[in-house]
């Protein structure tokens, strides 16, 4: 599979390649006094998603790998789109993952003090200046590419009169959107970012931290570098749209430090998905809209998300290893991380019976009021996890998949006339059926062959389909939800022309009541994972009661999108 710019991991390197190479060197040559020093730094203004889970698996798996450190450090310059909400889900995913931010939790907003007085000294060096002119002006003057850009008339003011504007504005005196505050650096730069860049603009909105103390907040480019100066990082890892802003990174430290130390800004590439969309505000439209149930939708890429559908922690670290990190964009095979969750899931659930779409089955010949425990391993992946036993009894559920009246030629499960093994039990025999009004079956009859009980010889006996099921008196009721894709196109942040809202998979969620499983699910717990037997992996939801048991299906036993895209 490489169609297009899809990539396949298995024909990639492993994780960490170029960017574990640079810090080895690193170490080697004795540089920041052969320390790592890494950072996540998280905007909170959102959930996290699984794009997300791959700068956290490498911010803190450098850190641990060459005895390192690595930093939380909430980006939190933009009172407006903060919440303290979006703080507390970042560190539980965080956690969730498997890693451990120690006491080291930091805020941008610690250091607006700092960061303050560094815009102040760039006025005093005549390398910053308040502008009043519009967002829109401004942005029209940078000119192109190929273009120099045009200067502001501001452009010279003093840097008494600067410094007086800039006071001005943090103590409230003029409206959001009138003045900023720019860095003055070369209007005629090859790179834009270089073309006297906004550092400081006007906000009104009161800080969840620190309250109304400020009027003025850092951009991210201002506040990002030197945060990670302050902190004494050696290893800023970003992600490849921030290259282009690397000059202006670098300018900035330039300007900051006081020795030989720098942190080194190394980009890679993002993680994208096919079918999936990983833009913040398009994530929250679609939950502010309703178009999904919340940010920990089982539907949304969100790490809340996925780990409420039943993904494990463990799965999304492998996954990230086999794609890796590379300089190269490009949109990864949602298939590959269902197989890895498939695989991570296969060697740690159990296997349990759970009937979808059920349908009676009637054994005919069994004795009524008798019931008899059948045996079953729990995982034979896992030998440790044991056995469980089951009730039979002469009225079953099979799914109505498993019977047809009139099948055709290799239809080897129930139907008049044949054999089938129930798993674990005996083999059946169907030898009639009810209908309803509308021509529905409604209850199969069979006979059983009481010599025929799994574990017995059966040489002689010869059946080509093998069925779960459960018992009718003994089983318990259940919603199962059928999640699949959000979107139905594989790559609906790329369909320029039209609304993403038009590529939502309308098939995403399809809810099954009345489903009946095994009565030793009665005691399942929110985020317990199982194997339904030939249905695929499912996950308690944390939506269930006493009353009301809801299973997730987490993904499937096989990628039923490969086959149904061929």
């Amino acid at each position: 599979m490489n169609e297009g710019n899809l990539i396949d991991p298995r024909e990639t390197k492993l994780a960490g390649s170029f960017i574990e190479q640079i810090i080895i060197d690193d170490l080697a040559a004795g540089k920041n006094d052969g320390r790592v020093h890494t950072r996540f730094p998280p905007e909170p203004n959102g959930y996290l998603h699984i794009g997300h889970a791959k700068a956290i698996c490498l911010d803190f798996g450098m850190a641990q790998k060459y005895g390192g450190k690595c930093n939380l450090r909430f980006d939190d310059t933009n009172p407006v789109k903060e919440e303290v909400e979006y703080i507390d889900s970042i560190k539980e995913d965080i956690r969730w993952l498997g890693f451990d931010w120690e006491d080291r939790e930091y805020y941008a907003s610690d250091y607006f003090g700092k960061l303050y007085d560094f815009a102040v000294d760039l006025i005093k060096k005549g390398l910053a200046y308040v502008d009043d002119q519009p967002a829109a002006v401004i942005s029209s003057q940078k000119g192109t590419p190929t273009q120099p850009g045009t200067e502001s008339p501001f452009r010279g003011r003093s840097p008494e009169e600067n410094l007086d504007l800039f006071e001005r504005m943090n103590h409230g005196e003029f409206e959001e959107g009138s003045r900023v505050l720019r860095a003055r650096i070369d209007m005629a730069s090859p790179n834009m970012h270089m073309r006297d860049p906004i550092i400081y603009r006007i906000i009104k909105t009161a800080h969840h931290r620190t309250g109304e103390s400020w009027k003025v907040y850092p951009m991210y480019d201002f506040a990002h570098g030197q945060c990670d100066y302050f902190e004494g990082i050696t290893h800023s890892l970003c992600t490849l749209e921030f290259e282009v802003h690397r000059p202006l990174y670098d300018w900035l430290i330039d300007q900051l430090k006081t020795d030989d130390y720098r942190p080194r800004q190394i980009e890679f590439n993002r993680l994208n998905l096919t079918y999936t969309m990983m833009s913040k505000r398009k994530l929250l439209e679609l939950v502010q809209e309703g178009l999904v149930s919340g940010w920990d939708d089982p539907r949304m890429p969100t790490l809340c998300g996925l780990r409420r559908r039943g993904y494990t922690p463990e799965s999304i670290r492998k996954f990230v290893d086999l794609i890796g990190y590379t300089k190269v964009e490009a949109i990864n095979d949602v298939s590959l991380l269902e197989h890895a969750v498939r695989d991570d899931l296969n060697l740690r659930t159990p296997r349990v019976f759970a009937v979808l779409n059920p349908l009676k089955v009637v054994i005919t010949n069994y004795p009524e009021g008798k019931t008899e425990n059948v045996e079953l391993i729990n995982n034979p992946e896992d030998e440790s996890m044991g056995s469980r036993t089951i009730p039979f009894s002469r009225e079953l559920y099979i799914e109505q998949e498993d019977f047809m009246e009139n099948p055709p030629h290799k239809f080897f499960r129930l139907a008049p006339g044949k054999e089938v093994r129930l798993k674990g039990a005996y083999i059946i025999k169907c030898t009639g059926f009810e209908k309803d009004a509308a021509g529905n079956v409604t209850e199969v009859r069979c006979t059983y062959d009481p010599e025929t009980r799994s574990g017995a010889s059966l040489a002689d006996r010869k059946v080509k389909a093998t069925l779960h099921w459960v018992s009718a008196e003994h089983a318990i009721d259940a919603e199962v939800r059928l999640y699949d894709r959000l979107f139905n196109t594989e790559d609906p942040a790329g369909q320029k022309d039209e609304d993403y809202r038009n590529f939502l998979n309308p098939d995403s969620l399809k809810v099954l009541r009345g489903c009946k499983a095994e009565p030793s699910l009665a005691t399942a717990r929110p985020l317990d994972k199982f194997q339904f037997q030939r249905l695929g992996y499912f996950c308690v939801d944390p939506d269930s009661t006493s009353n009301n048991l809801v299973f997730n299906r987490t993904v499937g036993l096989r990628d039923s999108w490969a086959k149904l895209n061929k």
